[in-house]
């Protein structure tokens, strides 16, 4: 066996060491969540697999930012974790070893994201404040349907280093979080969680970047309700641009 398939076979044992925490929140009850939503089911197939463990917050009402600091500030071993929407299907049994190859050029992981921030911006794929796209700044693949593996949606070239990343799916190894002392913001529920989290993450010096990991999104997002205007307002309110 040469050196080359050797040191393959040894980086592979040792991800096999590793424990990813998926955290997540969704309306539904434990029931309804691994037998209808998309992520459960696609954590079903990995049930298998000693590298996952799971944080689910169940029948939840409370915002993103409090539960994601519950995992972020918790004792558990789990030191990589993986913060992703419940209707989103994981299609990728490569998930652990991408993230931990991505860990070596990123310190948080995210799957579509903006390779620049623009005064006044409020989308992380937006040039502005009117929601144009920042085409030719922007990095990723995410797939968007209903079942997985449907409409590829490729944003530009991954791996990638990024100011701002979707919320979709962001990854980080809490190690990294707690020494940095990053956490979320509780004043953004459920919307602008994740380009403020991104703020405080390059403020304190980590670095951002996209992944080829494959996923399918069931949602394209909304732009137009009243909780993603006033989370608007509190985000502008607290950065000034």
């Amino acid at each position: 066996m040469n050196d080359v398939v050797t040191e393959s076979l040894i980086a592979g044992q040792k991800t096999r060491d590793i424990v990813v925490e998926i955290v997540s929140a969704t309306r539904l009850s434990e029931e309804e969540f691994w037998e209808r939503s998309a992520l459960g089911q696609s954590l079903a197939c990995f049930a298998h697999d000693p590298c996952f463990a799971t944080r689910i917050s169940f029948e939840n009402k409370r915002g993103l930012p409090e539960l994601y600091n519950e995992s972020i500030r918790a004792s558990a071993a789990h030191d990589i974790l993986v913060f992703v929407h419940d209707d989103v299907w994981l299609n990728d049994y490569f998930l652990v070893d991408r993230l931990v190859e991505s860990f070596h050029a990123f310190d948080v992981i995210g799957v579509a994201g903006n390779r620049r921030r623009s005064p006044r911006q409020t989308a992380w794929f937006s040039a502005g404040n009117d929601l144009t796209p920042d085409f030719g700044n922007l990095s990723g693949l995410v797939g968007h349907g209903q079942g997985p593996l449907e409409g590829a949606k490729y944003f530009g070239y991954a791996p990638a280093a990024c100011e701002l990343l979707d919320g979709v799916f962001l990854a980080a190894k809490k190690s990294t979080l707690v020494k940095s002392n990053v956490l979320f913001d509780p004043r953004f529920r459920f919307h602008f969680y994740d380009m403020d989290f991104c703020r405080t993450a390059r403020q304190n010096n980590l670095k951002l970047g996209t992944s080829r990991i494959n996923l399918t999104h069931q949602s394209v997002g909304d732009f137009t309700s009243p909780g993603w205007r006033e989370g608007s307002a509190a985000y502008l309110a607290k950065w000034g641009n």
